[in-house]
């Protein structure tokens, strides 16, 4: 049987009744991006939008540089321009190398995405499979049981998977019958990690038993894509009612309320739109069993990658925060500063402040008396009145004139601040950092 009529004709069906748009390839140098790139340089109607090649360089192999040069040799002889990117890998993001490497790979893709390009994978039919089982074994609902999409959109473009009803041989074939050089990853090969557990041992074992297996798969999850795809219709409803706009919070009671099949998924797409992973069912429950804390309480869920708060009956999420450090007192005249936390403190409109002011952070003890208060207060009790979430009032900026605190960030002024900001016909402006 010659497969390469199969992945010839579904590629030219899908750019037919795709969008149109520039093309890229994720092209790793593996066995499925090689036919899924080789496939489409010869296809002139590919070559007519543009088409290019993106590898991601993890640095993570002594052997990566060496695979980035075979990519861009291959891309060469294909007459396709090739883009090498080196990632980032957060190693101690504490979600496992394998996930911090996606992770890393997707924020590439996201970046060097053309307007209105899309980014083919070649994921295929097997892929989806081993997606789908290992979303069941971590109790996953309807939109994990979909699998993956084969469309969504990803930076200023769109991600598009157009093999996913391929079977893994077609892809295999294709590469034998052209002899196409391909990039073996050793990583690949480590059943240690669940997919390729998955890949090598689990599926070959069903495969023999159940003949129709990846069929059935298949089918099961493209009924859970469309029971998924109905349910998104609701609770994209709910999370515009539950989400506040300015802080990105979500009404705790509110999201509580909501049935299951509507809460799971909003928590989850509420995360990810934040670059944040989602929770166990276990990290859930944890979080709705938070949710009606009382004033006072901080309750705090964490998991690898992400920590939601539930403060002021309201959900927060954020990346886990780095343990505080000591910083170096900061000299600031209206200059937009960057702080150590990532976050920034700028004058609106832009100005030069009359003196030069010290910045410095939270150290015990620190007293002022707010511009029109009778008194002086101390820093902490005006931090309990809410005006700052907890995680974020070690990093808020402390404005000293000398050794007289004169404003904290841009929440509480002293008479002598306003004077200061007044005369520079500006005013303060935090943008905390994450």
């Amino acid at each position: 049987m010659n497969n390469n009529v199969p992945l010839l004709e579904t590629l030219q069906l899908a750019l037919r009744t795709q969008q149109p748009g520039a093309l890229c390839v994720a092209y790793s140098g593996g066995p499925d991006s090689t036919a899924l790139l080789h496939a489409l340089a010869s296809l002139p109607e590919a070559h007519a939008r543009g088409l290019r090649a993106l590898h991601v360089d993890h640095g993570l192999h002594t052997e990566s540089a060496r695979w980035a040069a075979h990519c861009r040799a291959f891309c060469a002889t294909l007459g396709v321009a090739c883009d090498v990117r080196l990632a980032k890998v957060d190693r101690l993001a504490g979600i496992g190398l394998e996930a911090a490497a996606r992770h890393a790979r997707y924020a590439i893709f996201a970046e060097h995405l053309h307007a209105n390009e899309c980014l083919l994978l070649g994921h295929h039919q097997d892929d989806q499979v081993e997606t789908v089982l290992l979303k069941l074994l971590r109790g996953a609902g309807p939109e994990g049981l979909g699998g993956m999409r084969a469309q969504r959109p990803l930076g200023r473009g769109m991600l598009w998977r157009p093999l996913l009803t391929l079977p893994r041989q077609v892809l295999c074939d294709y590469v034998d019958v052209h002899q196409l050089p391909c990039i073996h990853d050793p990583s690949n090969d480590d059943t240690r990690l669940a997919r390729n557990h998955l890949r090598h041992d689990i599926l070959p074992r069903l495969k023999a038993h159940w003949p129709q297996a990846v069929v059935s798969i298949t089918h099961s999850a493209l009924l859970c894509r469309a029971a998924a795809d109905t349910l998104q219709q609701d609770w994209l409803v709910a999370l515009e009612v539950l989400r506040d706009d300015t802080t990105n919070s979500l009404d705790a009671c509110g999201w509580l309320a909501l049935p299951s099949a509507l809460r799971d998924p909003l928590l989850a797409h509420w995360l990810h739109a934040q670059g944040l992973p989602a929770p166990t069912t276990a990290q859930r429950q944890q979080i709705e069993r938070q949710c009606t804390a009382q004033d006072g309480q901080l309750p705090c869920i964490q998991w690898p990658g992400a920590e939601v708060h539930v403060w002021k009956h309201r959900l927060w999420a954020m990346a886990p925060r780095r343990a505080a450090q000591t910083h170096a007192e900061l000299q600031w005249q209206g200059e937009a500063l960057q702080l150590p936390d990532g976050g920034l403190l700028t004058l609106e409109p832009t100005a030069q402040l009359p003196v030069m002011l010290n910045v410095r952070w939270r150290g015990g003890g620190e007293r002022i008396k707010p511009t029109g208060d009778r008194y002086t207060r101390d820093l902490r009790s005006l931090f309990q009145t809410g005006a700052i979430p907890p995680w974020q009032r070690d990093a808020c900026p402390l404005l000293y004139e000398g050794d007289e605190l004169i404003a904290v960030a841009d929440r509480w002024l002293s008479a002598r601040a306003e004077a200061i900001f007044s005369e520079a016909e500006a005013q303060p402006c935090w943008m905390p950092g994450r």
